[in-house]
């Protein structure tokens, strides 16, 4: 099955092309569809790094994580989507092997999770964070998941055809991740992973976006609260 891969990006100039080339040593060449690096009005040379690596580059000027994600998704071609970020922080070494895990066990969605998070690869107000917002998700909707949080995603692509995230921002990583988890048509489950200490300086405000995610839950479980295609028979 080919793949596509996603990165959104923005700033991102010393890790982006780190990225990039580490992807295309990992995956079978006849497998790897294209790797796409959505350039969020970085003002770096981000943009120009992908493209040396050897990747798609497309631009999305509305600002935003949830934004970029979905630009990518548009522009996808691949049987199966992989998502990760541009910091070098997830081990895309280990994308055939939880590739081939999705296919052999039929799943539809897999989700790379990082707890407990490697040494190092997080501050503790941010472990507090991603424990205090995974608990949310849990109580509110009323699943079994240990990281709500994890960029690293890996799914068919007809799993966009049954589930349509809003959020423009952080959230839409929350989001995603509630709607396949609730959707009686997707097999779900998680993967551990190691996570890796970033390159570069992070782009996230703790509390903040922190802040922003919680509320998203609230605002979330309201909307698909008597959403029939979300209720598990």
């Amino acid at each position: 099955m080919s793949i596509s891969i996603i990165i959104p990006c923005y700033n991102e100039e010393k890790s982006i092309g780190i990225v990039v080339e580490k992807i295309k040593k990992v995956i079978p060449q006849n497998n790897l569809k294209e790797i796409i690096v959505v350039n969020n009005n970085s003002t770096d040379k981000s943009a120009e790094v992908a493209k040396e690596a050897g990747a798609k580059v497309i631009d999305e000027t509305k600002q935003g994580y949830g934004a970029a994600l979905k630009a990518g998704f548009k522009n996808a071609s691949g049987d199966i989507i992989v998502t990760l970020d541009a910091d070098n922080q997830y081990p895309s070494e280990l994308i055939p092997k939880i590739t081939e895990y999705l296919i052999k066990n039929n799943l539809d969605f897999i989700s790379a999770n990082r707890i407990p998070f490697s040494s190092g690869s997080q501050s503790f107000t941010r472990k507090l964070g991603n424990w205090v917002l995974t608990f949310f998700t849990n109580i509110l909707f009323g699943i079994k998941i240990k990281d709500s949080q994890s960029g690293m995603w890996i799914f068919k692509k007809s799993v966009l055809d049954k589930i349509f995230p809003e959020s423009d921002d952080m959230p839409l990583s929350e989001e995603f991740k509630i709607l396949a988890c609730l959707h009686p048509e997707i097999k779900f489950e998680e993967y551990y992973i190691p996570y890796y200490p970033r390159i570069g300086e992070s782009k996230l405000f703790p509390f903040r976006h922190g802040l922003k995610n919680l509320l998203y839950l609230f605002k979330l479980k309201k909307k698909i609260k008597n959403d029939q295609r979300f209720k598990k028979s």
